[in-house]
Protein backbone atom coordinates (compact mmCIF):
# COMPACT_ATOMS: atom_id res chain seq x y z
CA UNK A 1 0.00 0.00 0.00
CA UNK A 2 1.08 3.37 -0.43
CA UNK A 3 2.73 5.22 2.25
CA UNK A 4 0.31 8.02 3.82
CA UNK A 5 2.42 11.00 2.28
CA UNK A 6 1.81 9.53 -1.23
CA UNK A 7 -1.87 9.11 -0.97
CA UNK A 8 -4.04 12.12 -1.31
CA UNK A 9 -6.21 11.18 -3.98
CA UNK A 10 -7.87 7.57 -5.50
CA UNK A 11 -9.42 7.82 -9.25
CA UNK A 12 -12.02 5.41 -9.73
CA UNK A 13 -13.96 4.22 -12.86
CA UNK A 14 -17.54 3.51 -11.24
CA UNK A 15 -19.56 1.41 -14.17
CA UNK A 16 -23.14 1.69 -13.27
CA UNK A 17 -25.55 3.35 -10.17
CA UNK A 18 -24.59 -0.17 -7.82
CA UNK A 19 -20.87 0.45 -8.11
CA UNK A 20 -22.05 3.79 -6.68
CA UNK A 21 -24.01 2.68 -4.06
CA UNK A 22 -20.92 -0.05 -3.20
CA UNK A 23 -18.69 2.81 -2.77
CA UNK A 24 -21.13 4.93 -0.15
CA UNK A 25 -21.95 1.40 1.93
CA UNK A 26 -17.97 1.04 2.33
CA UNK A 27 -17.43 4.27 3.70
CA UNK A 28 -20.14 5.44 5.53
CA UNK A 29 -18.87 2.74 8.57
CA UNK A 30 -15.78 4.60 8.52
CA UNK A 31 -17.62 8.12 8.77
CA UNK A 32 -20.09 5.92 11.57
CA UNK A 33 -17.51 5.01 13.68
CA UNK A 34 -18.22 1.61 13.49
CA UNK A 35 -15.83 0.55 10.69
CA UNK A 36 -14.20 -2.34 12.62
CA UNK A 37 -10.36 -1.45 10.61
CA UNK A 38 -10.50 2.03 12.50
CA UNK A 39 -11.64 1.01 16.34
CA UNK A 40 -10.61 4.02 17.82
CA UNK A 41 -12.23 6.47 14.54
CA UNK A 42 -14.39 9.35 16.38
CA UNK A 43 -17.32 9.47 14.57
CA UNK A 44 -18.21 12.20 12.12
CA UNK A 45 -16.63 13.88 9.14
CA UNK A 46 -17.61 16.52 6.34
CA UNK A 47 -17.55 15.32 2.67
CA UNK A 48 -17.98 17.46 -0.38
CA UNK A 49 -20.05 15.92 -3.17
CA UNK A 50 -19.15 17.93 -6.78
CA UNK A 51 -20.22 17.42 -10.13
CA UNK A 52 -22.62 18.17 -12.83
CA UNK A 53 -26.23 17.18 -12.96
CA UNK A 54 -26.68 13.35 -12.96
CA UNK A 55 -23.15 12.58 -11.78
CA UNK A 56 -24.72 10.48 -9.02
CA UNK A 57 -24.27 12.92 -6.18
CA UNK A 58 -27.72 12.40 -4.78
CA UNK A 59 -27.77 8.71 -5.45
CA UNK A 60 -24.41 8.49 -3.43
CA UNK A 61 -25.63 10.30 -0.68
CA UNK A 62 -28.91 8.09 -0.75
CA UNK A 63 -26.87 5.09 -0.53
CA UNK A 64 -24.49 6.43 2.09
CA UNK A 65 -27.30 7.23 4.65
CA UNK A 66 -28.67 4.47 3.83
CA UNK A 67 -25.87 2.19 4.93
CA UNK A 68 -25.35 4.02 7.87
CA UNK A 69 -28.84 3.11 8.92
CA UNK A 70 -31.03 5.70 8.30
CA UNK A 71 -34.24 4.48 7.54
CA UNK A 72 -37.48 5.92 5.82
CA UNK A 73 -37.84 8.29 2.88
CA UNK A 74 -34.44 10.00 2.39
CA UNK A 75 -35.45 12.93 0.70
CA UNK A 76 -33.27 14.85 -1.33
CA UNK A 77 -32.44 18.73 -0.31
CA UNK A 78 -32.52 20.84 -3.58
CA UNK A 79 -35.62 22.45 -2.31
CA UNK A 80 -35.41 22.49 1.56
CA UNK A 81 -31.55 22.87 1.57
CA UNK A 82 -31.19 20.69 4.42
CA UNK A 83 -32.31 17.12 5.36
CA UNK A 84 -31.19 16.42 9.02
CA UNK A 85 -31.24 12.85 10.11
CA UNK A 86 -30.77 11.15 13.92
CA UNK A 87 -29.09 7.94 14.73
CA UNK A 88 -28.57 7.67 18.00
CA UNK A 89 -26.00 10.03 19.44
CA UNK A 90 -24.96 11.17 15.92
CA UNK A 91 -26.69 13.93 13.64
CA UNK A 92 -26.34 13.88 9.71
CA UNK A 93 -26.70 16.50 7.80
CA UNK A 94 -27.43 16.41 4.05
CA UNK A 95 -27.27 19.96 2.53
CA UNK A 96 -27.83 21.16 -1.17
CA UNK A 97 -26.13 24.57 -2.68
CA UNK A 98 -27.20 24.23 -6.27
CA UNK A 99 -29.58 26.95 -5.77
CA UNK A 100 -27.35 29.37 -4.10
CA UNK A 101 -26.38 32.15 -5.96
CA UNK A 102 -24.45 34.06 -3.70
CA UNK A 103 -21.41 32.69 -1.36
CA UNK A 104 -22.70 34.40 1.53
CA UNK A 105 -26.46 32.95 1.43
CA UNK A 106 -25.18 29.40 3.00
CA UNK A 107 -23.81 31.54 6.02
CA UNK A 108 -27.60 33.64 6.35
CA UNK A 109 -29.22 30.42 6.15
CA UNK A 110 -27.45 29.32 9.62
CA UNK A 111 -25.69 26.74 8.02
CA UNK A 112 -22.06 27.47 9.82
CA UNK A 113 -23.39 25.62 13.25
CA UNK A 114 -24.03 21.83 11.34
CA UNK A 115 -20.18 22.54 10.48
CA UNK A 116 -19.19 22.70 13.97
CA UNK A 117 -21.05 19.63 15.09
CA UNK A 118 -19.30 16.33 15.54
CA UNK A 119 -21.83 15.29 12.82
CA UNK A 120 -21.87 13.86 9.25
CA UNK A 121 -22.49 16.40 6.68
CA UNK A 122 -22.52 15.63 2.85
CA UNK A 123 -22.72 18.82 0.69
CA UNK A 124 -24.06 18.65 -2.92
CA UNK A 125 -22.63 21.71 -4.56
CA UNK A 126 -20.24 23.14 -1.94
CA UNK A 127 -18.79 25.31 -4.54
CA UNK A 128 -21.70 27.60 -4.51
CA UNK A 129 -20.42 28.14 -0.98
CA UNK A 130 -17.69 30.10 -2.72
CA UNK A 131 -14.40 30.05 -0.48
CA UNK A 132 -16.20 30.49 3.05
CA UNK A 133 -17.02 26.77 3.82
CA UNK A 134 -14.09 25.13 5.83
CA UNK A 135 -12.12 22.27 4.18
CA UNK A 136 -14.05 18.90 3.67
CA UNK A 137 -11.93 15.52 5.24
CA UNK A 138 -13.04 14.45 1.67
CA UNK A 139 -14.06 15.47 -1.40
CA UNK A 140 -15.78 13.00 -3.90
CA UNK A 141 -15.73 14.55 -7.46
CA UNK A 142 -17.81 12.84 -10.05
CA UNK A 143 -17.90 13.23 -14.01
CA UNK A 144 -19.59 11.43 -16.95
CA UNK A 145 -17.74 8.89 -18.48
CA UNK A 146 -18.43 6.80 -21.88
CA UNK A 147 -19.71 3.94 -19.47
CA UNK A 148 -20.67 5.11 -16.05
CA UNK A 149 -18.50 7.85 -14.37
CA UNK A 150 -15.27 9.10 -13.22
CA UNK A 151 -14.92 9.29 -9.29
CA UNK A 152 -12.27 11.06 -7.75
CA UNK A 153 -11.50 11.01 -3.66
CA UNK A 154 -9.42 13.36 -2.30
CA UNK A 155 -8.24 13.71 1.23
CA UNK A 156 -8.28 17.26 2.48
CA UNK A 157 -7.41 16.27 6.73
CA UNK A 158 -5.71 13.51 8.38
CA UNK A 159 -9.25 12.32 8.76
CA UNK A 160 -10.08 12.33 5.13
CA UNK A 161 -6.71 10.35 4.38
CA UNK A 162 -7.43 7.66 7.00
CA UNK A 163 -10.36 6.59 5.25
CA UNK A 164 -8.73 6.48 2.02
CA UNK A 165 -6.26 4.43 3.37
CA UNK A 166 -8.44 1.98 4.90
CA UNK A 167 -10.75 1.67 2.15
CA UNK A 168 -7.42 1.39 -1.00
CA UNK A 169 -7.37 -1.77 -0.93
CA UNK A 170 -11.29 -2.42 -1.12
CA UNK A 171 -11.39 -0.17 -4.13
CA UNK A 172 -8.88 -1.66 -6.81
CA UNK A 173 -11.49 -3.08 -8.66
CA UNK A 174 -12.34 -0.03 -9.09
CA UNK A 175 -8.85 2.26 -10.31
CA UNK A 176 -8.68 4.08 -13.17
CA UNK A 177 -6.12 3.43 -15.20
CA UNK A 178 -4.17 6.80 -14.85
CA UNK A 179 -3.85 6.52 -10.82
CA UNK A 180 -0.96 8.60 -9.92
CA UNK A 181 -0.10 8.09 -5.93
CA UNK A 182 -2.28 5.49 -5.29
CA UNK A 183 -0.06 2.06 -6.22
CA UNK A 184 -0.92 -0.38 -3.55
Amino acid sequence: MADKQELKSIFLKLNDESDTIALAEQLAPLLCGTDPRLPDAVPGGRIHLRGDLGTGKTSFARAFLRAAGIRGRIKSPSYALLESYKLSNLYFYHLDFYRFRDPREWLDAGFREILQKEAVVLIEWPEQAGNSLPPPDLEISLEYADIGRNVRLAAHSNRGLSWLITLAPSLQKYLAEDNPGAAW
